[in-house]
């Protein structure tokens, strides 16, 4: 399986929406977060639009400069979830949020493809100068702490976030 990072263009319009539409299908009869939360800030269907607002270009309103990118299965031309990348931390990204937003779709979880992306992940962050990267996760989310420790991630901390739930801190020196 050949799988690499990719900026979402033109080409993968309709990839996207069957990616979209199945999360939010889950998301309906299984009440699973939105994450990456970039991915689903604007409706998809005004393609240009949702292409043109995808990532954050200058800091405000609390949001941070991030990179957007989509795992594709070049085999199967095939969008497998999407990493978010913030180039650095404010107070509230620092607290709650780190550096790095991902998700897979939910056909295609519990393969390992979350700890090639975050892997992938790392690259970029690399080429931003971004030096220790921050990632959280819900606690009861074991496969997503899998996904973070198979790349280096060291627990620093556990706290209750803004939801009211426990998430955990992880550390990934680069």
């Amino acid at each position: 399986m050949r799988l690499k990072l990719i900026k979402l263009t033109k080409a993968y319009e309709k990839q996207l929406g069957e990616m979209i539409d199945e999360w939010k299908e889950d998301q309906e009869l299984n009440h699973t977060n939105h994450s990456p939360r970039a991915i689903f800030r604007n409706d998809y269907h005004d393609f240009d639009y949702y292409l043109e607002n995808l990532e954050v270009k200058e800091e405000a309103d609390g949001r941070v400069p991030d990179s957007v990118f989509f795992l594709l299965d070049e085999e199967r031309d095939r969008l497998l979830g999407a990493i978010d990348i913030r180039h650095y931390l404010n107070e509230e990204l620092f607290r709650e949020g780190g550096h790095i937003g991902d998700g897979i779709r939910p056909s295609e979880r519990r393969k390992g493809y979350a700890t090639q992306m975050i892997r992938l992940a790392l690259i970029e962050c690399r080429k931003l100068g971004i030096e220790k990267v921050l990632i959280t996760c819900d606690k009861d989310n074991a496969a997503s702490a899998g996904s973070i420790i198979n790349n280096g991630g060291i627990l620093e901390n556990e706290f209750v976030n803004s939801d009211g739930e426990i998430e955990q801190r992880y550390w990934i020196t680069l």
